[in-house]
């Protein structure tokens, strides 16, 4: 066997560990998506997110993903209702932002933020989480102001 052969079927193996390490990277996302349903005014539409519990996972949030597939994203808990802001910095998909009150229902939505903005988003009022989604979803999916998310995280009125 010859170097340059021997070295072909080295890199072969190492593109081959490469890819399972990926899949693997995956699959373990998807396996830690929760469901949320949203109950709006034409039927129940459902996502499913990555939960964002830390202050370290909030302040990383979706930040240098370059694809966000339809109908997934990520839910910011910050276990009080409080205000909140936020931002698109290192963020390189355009994202709708639901800002969700402790009881479930959403209090606004701020569509198709631009990508890599450090402009302030504000909740506009103290809420409990926020949900990212791809730009444009929830208008898509008819998601409204007032519309009632339910998750575990959301306790009733």
């Amino acid at each position: 066997m010859s170097q340059t052969h021997g070295g072909l079927a080295a890199l072969r193996a190492f593109a081959l560990s490469l890819l399972i390490l990926c899949g693997i990277s995956q699959a373990v996302r998807a396996a830690s998506l929760d469901p949320v349903e949203i109950a709006t005014k034409t039927g129940v539409v459902l996502i499913e997110v990555e939960v964002a519990r830390t202050q370290d996972q909030r302040a990383t949030g979706l930040m240098n993903r370059k694809v966000l597939p339809e109908r997934q994203g990520m839910l910011f808990d910050f276990g009080s209702d409080q205000p909140v802001y936020m931002w698109m910095k290192n963020t390189y998909i355009p994202l709708d932002m639901l800002f969700i009150r402790a009881d479930g229902t959403i209090a606004r939505i701020e569509e198709n933020t631009t990508p890599f903005s450090e402009r302030t988003i504000s909740s506009g009022e103290p809420v409990r989480a926020v949900i990212e989604i791809g730009g444009g979803e929830a208008r898509k999916l008819g998601i409204a102001r007032g519309d009632k998310v339910a998750n575990t995280l959301f306790r009733g009125p």
